[in-house]
């Protein structure tokens, strides 16, 4: 195997597991936003019953709520995404997804089971655990990922795999058993 594997194997032997979780959502951010670059504009457009919005709309969402979560989690505005009445292309979604990417690994390499999060929201303030805003960002991030493959079959189009499985087979070195 290369060296690149051995190093992505040993980064995984000895991160922390909710940095493995992080980790894993950025490569299946990645790999959908990869798989959505070849669609033309009318795919893009595509949305089907029950699901966020269009591909490209829920796209533009998961990027952008994981910036927002990592703004909360560590209170360091991570830039500014293009105003909402703009469409950022595809490359540029997939620059913003790699940054809060490996902010959320970060943050969640970090992370403490003390940690809180002070939102503001309907004139209160939340005090709420770190690791709830981990769950939530995880969870939504997922939930969209899946209307997108969702919407990307119902037109016909084999979507990749972004299971854990598949995520290991890239990133983890089998050995052989002894015998």
């Amino acid at each position: 195997m290369t060296q690149q594997i051995e190093t992505q194997s040993e980064r995984a032997e000895n991160e922390a597991p909710l940095a493995t979780l992080f980790r894993h959502n950025l490569w299946a951010n990645l790999r959908l936003i990869d798989a959505c670059a070849a669609l033309d504009e009318q795919q893009l457009a595509a949305t089907t019953e029950g699901v966020y919005g269009s591909i490209y709309g829920t796209l533009n969402h998961i990027v952008r709520a994981e910036r927002s979560y990592l703004n909360h989690l560590t209170g360091i505005p991570q830039g500014t995404p293009p105003p909402w009445e703009e469409r950022p292309d595809i490359a540029a979604l997939r620059k913003y997804a790699r940054e809060t990417g490996e902010g959320l690994i970060a943050a969640a390499a970090a992370a403490k089971p003390t940690d809180v999060v002070h939102l503001q929201w309907d004139g209160m303030r939340w005090p709420i655990p770190a690791g709830m805003i981990f769950t939530q960002s995880m969870t939504h991030s997922t939930e969209h990922r899946s209307q997108v493959l969702t919407i990307l079959t119902q037109q016909g189009i084999e979507p990749p795999d972004l299971s854990g499985w598949a995520f290991i087979e890239g990133h983890v070195e089998p050995t052989p058993l002894e015998e």
